[in-house]
């Protein structure tokens, strides 16, 4: 399987929760997107470990099974489908997490993540 991590997923890992350590090893890739990046990075700013949290980072990013999800044009086509879907039900969700799952959609992928408000999205693929 091929998973994209949400932020919350990457902190399990990194804090080393089992479950999660589970579903990494058993991927066949691992995704970060570029805002889950940004997410961590903000995070990590405001925290006393910044450059801690960083190098851990830099070290997962090396790993040859991870790779840097960007978005692109065809991303945006994917965010604006699902934007609309959530307006439409009322039930919109942040708006980094939109993006996140434009990128998922785009290519295919499967979202491993523990946010509840992706429910509202039943067509994305997630564990």
């Amino acid at each position: 399987m091929k998973l994209v991590l949400d932020t919350n997923r990457y902190g399990d890992a990194d804090r080393g929760e089992l479950e999660t350590i589970t579903h990494l090893r058993s991927a066949e890739r691992l995704y970060l997107p570029l805002i889950v990046l940004a997410e961590l990075r903000s995070g990590f700013l405001q925290g006393t470990r910044s450059a801690e949290n960083e190098r851990r980072l830099q070290r997962f990013l090396r790993t040859p099974r991870v790779e840097v999800l960007l978005p692109n044009q065809q991303t945006s086509h994917e965010y604006a489908r699902l934007a609309l879907q959530l307006r439409k039900q009322g039930t919109p969700i942040p708006t980094n997490d939109v993006w996140i799952a434009a990128l998922v959609m785009q290519h295919g992928l499967t979202l491993y993540v523990r946010d509840k408000h992706f429910d509202h999205l039943p067509q994305l693929p997630r564990i």
